[in-house]
């Protein structure tokens, strides 16, 4: 996500919020351009700590998304702030979405599921996978809402209509006003809706068609969610087949998308320094051990952690 961010982004800062103390080492010892990581006792407020341990760590990190919103405006003085799931992809600029709210001061984004995969009633209408909030008395006054909801009640199952911290999302356009749903379909393409598009290349941008009727537009970001990996002796394998997957939509996005992967893997190999306790005095860790750590951390427990873009 941040290198593809990286190549298709002339201006941003990524403000990445470790929920783990290896994480943390592994990511400031890397020094990424246009990042800033932030640590947990850095942004940890006594409300989150109340229910800390009420909550498992998936629902700790829904119930922390609003507040690290909250955290990167305030604590960074930023004029706007875009939450971005950490298995997502860019194609393109994402400016263009951000663009599209205007005067707006929230942008949310649909699930656009195709119908037989709709799970509107127990999931909610909208994803929070790029969601932006302008520093604004009503951007802040939903926001505030929002990051109270999610310490009244944020857990990993429906009940009374709410789940996690997703379904808080779905009235926002009759609640409060100055909220946007992004109308660009390239925002937000996921394996829940992609079967109602058909995908091309050209001079090297991916050009999506809507196949009911044949509007086009150009692909932004993917959301790889359901993407499962596994290792066995040296090799990764990763398994991409939970939804119908289009030749096209295979060939296009995700195979690059894993090649990059694995690109990355070989990178984060370089660290000297082992995580996970493993052999934690020896500089010269075997490469094959490092990799299968760093491989649970970045894939099997991603939602430790969230990114985001700050302007």
């Amino acid at each position: 996500m941040y290198y593809s961010l990286l190549k298709y982004c002339s201006h941003f800062h990524l403000y990445i919020f470790a929920f783990d103390n290896d994480i943390y080492r592994v990511l400031t010892s890397m020094n990424l351009e246009n990042v800033t990581v932030v640590s947990l006792t850095e942004f940890e407020d006594e409300a989150l700590l109340s229910i800390k341990e009420k909550r498992t760590e998936a629902e700790y990190c829904w119930t922390s998304t609003s507040s690290t919103i909250l955290y990167c405006i305030t604590q960074f003085k930023l004029s706007h702030c875009t939450y971005i799931d950490a298995d997502i992809c860019f194609f393109s600029n994402p400016k263009v979405l951000v663009d599209e709210m205007s005067i707006k001061d929230v942008l949310i984004t649909s699930h656009r599921y195709t119908p037989e995969f709709d799970k509107t009633e127990t999931s909610g209408k909208y994803c929070v996978q790029f969601v932006t909030f302008r520093n604004t008395e009503n951007g802040l006054k939903v926001l505030n809402w929002w990051k109270d909801a999610c310490i009244n009640w944020c857990y990993g199952y429906y009940e009374d209509g709410k789940f996690g911290d997703q379904m808080y999302l779905d009235d926002w356009t009759t609640r409060f006003t100055g909220i946007h749903e992004l109308e660009h379909l390239g925002g937000g393409v996921a394996p829940w809706n992609m079967q109602q598009y058909s995908f091309l290349k050209s001079d090297n941008k991916l050009i999506g068609t809507e196949l009911s009727n044949g509007n086009t537009f150009e692909l932004v970001f993917f959301h790889f969610h359901a993407l499962l990996s596994s290792q066995k002796g040296f090799l990764h394998e990763f398994n991409f087949e939970a939804y119908p997957l289009p030749s096209k939509t295979k060939e296009y996005i995700y195979m690059p998308y894993v090649s990059k992967l694995k690109k990355q893997y070989r990178q984060l190999m370089q660290f000297n320094k082992c995580i996970d306790g493993i052999a934690t005095k020896e500089i010269n860790i075997s490469w094959w051990k490092y990799a299968k750590v760093i491989r649970k951390r970045i894939l099997n427990k991603d939602n430790k952690y969230s990114y985001w873009i700050g302007r």
